[in-house]
């Protein structure tokens, strides 16, 4: 059980970093995603095993590029949002971070479709593709 906490906890830390690290990636500015994730390691508040780690696969892929975005889950995350649910444990970025995990295996979300479709019908908002 607390093995499974353990692993909730991680399914939070490693959703941040890779929320942190997209945003600065897509920002206007020239970063060097490694050197950030070194300097990081050193001193910061968010330095950490995990960080080590990541610092490591941005050096051997700067661009992440041999990386595909999909991220399995072992169960422990599932275990660890319903035991919450059982507990009455408010843990909203523990499901959060499993939900992220099951998003990554869409090629593309019906769910979105569905949003995009009735913005265009109450609003008036472009839809990227219209359907046939």
């Amino acid at each position: 059980f607390v093995k499974m906490v353990h692993n909730g906890i991680e399914y939070g830390l490693l959703q941040s970093y890779g929320e942190g690290f997209e945003i600065l990636n897509a920002a206007v500015y020239d970063l060097d995603l490694g050197q950030v994730a070194e300097l990081w390691r050193r001193g910061s508040v968010v330095r950490s095993w995990l960080l080590d780690l990541l610092a490591a696969a941005l050096a051997k892929d700067p661009e992440l590029a041999r990386v595909k975005g999909y991220v399995e889950d072992s169960g422990e995350g599932r275990w660890t949002v319903l035991s919450a649910i059982d507990e009455d444990v408010p843990a909203p970025v523990t499901a959060l971070s499993l939900f992220a995990r099951f998003a990554s295996r869409q090629e593309e979300s019906f769910s979105a479709k569905v949003i995009a479709a009735l913005r265009r019908e109450f609003g008036g908002h472009a839809v990227r593709k219209d359907e046939p």
